[in-house]
């Protein structure tokens, strides 16, 4: 019988108000119980959940579900399923109705869809599942859908692919003629971003050759290195141009796309057809100067560089903490690696810092890593709890969503309660997964590895527990964070490595973060780098005075900047 105690405030902040009775759901007071249990869960949950309620499946969510579907909301709040996706119900609709009628629940991971939520048939992707609620009977009066949104994930290990592949194809063509032959067909194999691709050659090429939708010139020439848009029948088109020393090729060497209705017109996408370009003008250069394998090499480097930086961001600078952070890609490797640096603030407020490897020098590494910061920073928004359990919530979430992965990673959480504040210190607690020690900097110069018992590595048990240690952190003190590029050298026992790069930190209390970066990475010009180096620095700054002009301004999250 339905629950008569009085309505509960339902909703939180940022959702639109709603006249219950109103609604096809009716007034509160004469919900079932599991109605008001389920609305309750889905609106109290930070992760993004909404409930498909009754035969029409109405739909009730949080406000972080909100993100996913854009501007659809809000009037897809209190609004049939049907109604709200028609341009996917042919696929959505199936799964949640089979839910419904006791099939049990639905996961899928990765699953495109093309949603209108942004004025277009955007693109998407989404990992969820569709799960029965009900009185506990067996009887289900609606599906519960957990849901994280993958879509950029997705496309960059999509397009990191294709990038990696190009150079690969490249590197073995002897004639301008080869790279026409070998480019195109690969380039039209990726039609999510390019539907129709061509190339402007003289004598070679031209963009109309076995593609209609795209005209053979375009209509007004290019002004030197950016891409043009032009309006055509088809759609528009880019004409990117295809660049010797930094000039566009003799004829206007371009490579022409037909962009996708299906993804916005940004400068992600032009940076992407850019980087393709790119590599095709590189490798006409590379055959201008017939010195293919060096050439190859440095295109090759630059462009895993680029692709592996842009999937790293600035760190944060908040209050009294200094961060500075590097990333050197390895002497000899021309493929992306899997090494990583993150920084972020968790919703009550506590920094994280960490540094990670993922095994692999390859494409693959370079996507998986991806996806473990991703699912690291999901991890820690969605748990708050130490790093020792947000690594074993990670652990279990790559077992689970299949990422197939080998990982180390050091976490560290920043912390600072009442009687740390009256003190004046902080409290650095961390956690690490088979990963090389942090190294303590002493406000007097002093230099500690902290070579607590590393636990299992990453991708390996998730069953295993995982330990916390803790060290305080006093004004002028800092930490630093890296991967076994720094300290490991072929046929050298690692705690030789170790132990040099702790002799190297020694004194170092006077330096910025930055300086303190510069000082750690000469050890690699000392030696011949084999293996890619991700390195993070944390400064502590006295609290009762402004914060030292050397660190910068203070960078925090919008969201807290805002507040």
């Amino acid at each position: 019988m339905p629950d008569a105690s009085p309505t509960p405030n339902l909703l939180p902040p940022g959702l639109p108000a709603v006249d219950w009775s109103a609604s096809r759901l009716g007034a509160p007071e004469g919900w079932a119980p599991e109605l008001r249990a389920a609305v309750e869960l889905v609106v109290q949950t930070r992760f993004p959940v909404s409930l498909f309620w009754g035969p029409d499946l109405v739909m009730v969510y949080n406000e972080a579900f909100t993100t996913l579907i854009a501007d659809k909301h809000p009037t897809a709040f209190g609004t049939p399923a049907r109604e709200v996706f028609p341009e996917v119900w042919d696929r959505i609709g199936p799964l949640l109705q089979g839910v419904l009628d006791g099939d049990g629940p639905t996961y899928l991971e990765d699953e495109r869809l093309l949603l209108e939520r942004s004025g277009y048939a955007e693109e998407c992707f989404f990992t969820f599942c569709y799960s029965p609620v009900g009185p506990g009977d067996g009887a289900v009066g609606g599906v519960l859908d957990i849901a994280m949104e993958t879509t950029t994930t997705v496309v960059d290990r999509r397009r990191l692919e294709l990038l990696s592949r190009l150079g690969d194809v490249l590197a073995e063509v002897e004639d301008g003629a080869g790279v026409v032959e070998r480019a195109l067909p690969l380039l039209r194999t990726r039609g999510e971003d390019l539907p129709a691709v061509g190339l402007l050659l003289d004598g070679l090429a031209a963009p109309d050759d076995g593609e209609p939708r795209l005209p053979a010139h375009p209509a007004r020439p290019g002004t030197g290195r950016d891409a043009v848009l032009e309006a055509t029948a088809h759609g528009t088109v880019a004409w990117v141009p295809l660049l010797d020393g930094g000039r566009q090729r003799p004829g206007g060497a371009a490579l022409a796309v037909l962009l996708s209705e299906h993804l916005a017109a940004d400068e992600r996408y032009l940076d992407y057809l850019r980087l393709i370009a790119g590599g095709v003008g590189q490798a006409l250069v590379r055959l201008d100067v017939r010195d293919a394998e060096r050439r190859a090499a440095t295109f090759e480097r630059g462009m895993s560089e680029a692709l592996q930086r842009s999937l790293l961001e600035q760190p944060l600078q908040p209050d009294h903490l200094e961060l500075a952070v590097r990333y050197l890609p390895a002497a000899d490797q021309a493929r992306i690696g899997g090494d990583w640096y993150d920084s972020f603030m968790v919703p009550d407020g506590t920094l994280t810092v960490l540094v990670g490897d993922v095994a692999g020098h390859d494409r693959v590494a370079a996507a998986s890593m991806a996806e473990v910061r991703n699912l690291l920073r999901g991890v820690s928004f969605t748990l708050q709890e130490p790093p020792a359990l947000v690594l074993s919530g990670l652990d279990e979430a790559m077992q689970g969503l299949a990422v197939d992965v080998i990982a180390t990673a050091v976490i560290v959480q920043v912390e600072q309660d009442a009687s740390d504040a009256a003190a004046g210190v902080r409290t650095a607690r961390w956690s690490s997964a088979g990963h090389p020690p942090p190294v303590l900097l002493g406000a007097d110069g002093s230099a500690t590895l902290l070579d607590a018992s590393a636990d299992l590595l990453l991708g390996v048990d998730p069953r295993l527990p995982r330990a916390d240690h803790e060290v305080l952190l006093p004004p002028g003190s800092g930490l630093l964070l890296y991967t076994d590029g720094l300290v490991e050298r072929r046929g050298e026992m690692l705690q030789l490595g170790l132990e040099r790069l702790r002799e190297r930190l020694e004194g170092v209390q006077d330096l910025s973060a930055e300086e303190v970066c510069d000082r750690a990475l000469s050890l690699v010009g000392e030696g011949h780098q084999e293996d890619d180096v991700a390195l993070l620095v944390l400064r502590a700054h006295p609290q009762d005075r402004p914060r030292p002009a050397q660190a910068g301004p203070e960078v925090l999250p919008e969201d807290v900047r805002d507040t």
